[in-house]
């Protein structure tokens, strides 16, 4: 019985306006190569400057100056910023999932009848 409800549970998540904000943001992203090139590269650079500080090294300055640089073009972009707003909404909707499911589990485990199927 609990394996079906969390499977409904996981289909309305699916069919939530939340959820379907982050997929169409997701593939928005997907479709964005010059987007995802950026990505990518700022990726790469934060683990090589990452690699320096836990080496105790300065990380180069050209290094740091193009990750910045980086960063800057990433974050004004309007399908990134889509994807950030999507992903933060759907994270407050798995939060309120969350604290519900606490709730019920919590009224439960003090219920003195066993419903267990």
């Amino acid at each position: 019985m609990i394996y079906e409800k969390a499977v409904e549970l996981g289909r309305q998540i699916g069919q939530s306006d939340d959820y379907k904000a982050v997929k169409k943001a997701r593939e928005l992203m997907e479709q964005a190569s010059e987007l995802s090139a950026l990505l990518q590269r700022m990726e790469r650079l934060a683990e090589e400057l990452e690699e320096q500080v836990r080496l105790g090294k300065e990380p180069p300055k050209d290094r740091a100056a193009e990750y910045e640089e980086l960063l800057s073009k990433i974050q004004t972009d309007s399908r990134y910023q889509q994807m950030i707003s999507a992903q933060a909404n759907f994270e407050k909707l798995m939060v309120r999932v969350n604290e519900r499911i606490m709730d019920g589990m919590k009224k439960g485990s003090e219920s003195p009848i066993i419903t267990l199927g």
